[in-house]
């Protein structure tokens, strides 16, 4: 399983520990070192069946100085993933890809029915 996590980010560090805590296996991966891959971000979409805004963070400061909450509507889901590639903060943290799953945030009873 990876777990795409920015440190500084006060949920990634308890969905971390929530990991650790509960002997979940899993690779770690910097969101904003190693930034998702149109083509990764693309599969990983198909796979979650959530809706594209949901990769987006969109409480992020890039989010808000770009003004997404009002271009998202407007652009394709192509372009919207092509942006995402561009930027790890743009994208919702943590993201956790597993075999037959896909979940975007820490929201532990989601977790927990997923992972446990």
């Amino acid at each position: 399983m990876l777990v795409l996590v920015y440190r500084k980010c006060s949920t990634c560090q308890k969905a971390l520990k929530w990991l650790e805590e509960n002997n979940v296996v899993f690779e770690e991966r910097p969101i904003v070192e190693e930034n998702p891959t149109y083509e990764e971000l693309k599969a990983w979409y198909e796979k979650s069946g959530l809706p594209l805004k949901k990769f987006f963070n969109t409480s992020g400061l890039l989010y808000k100085e770009l003004g997404l909450k009002d271009k998202l509507a407007e652009m394709s889901e192509d372009e919207q993933l092509k942006l995402l590639a561009t930027n790890g903060m743009l994208v919702k943290r943590p993201l956790v890809v597993g075999d037959d799953f896909v979940l975007t945030g820490f929201r532990e009873k989601e977790w927990v029915e997923r992972m446990l």
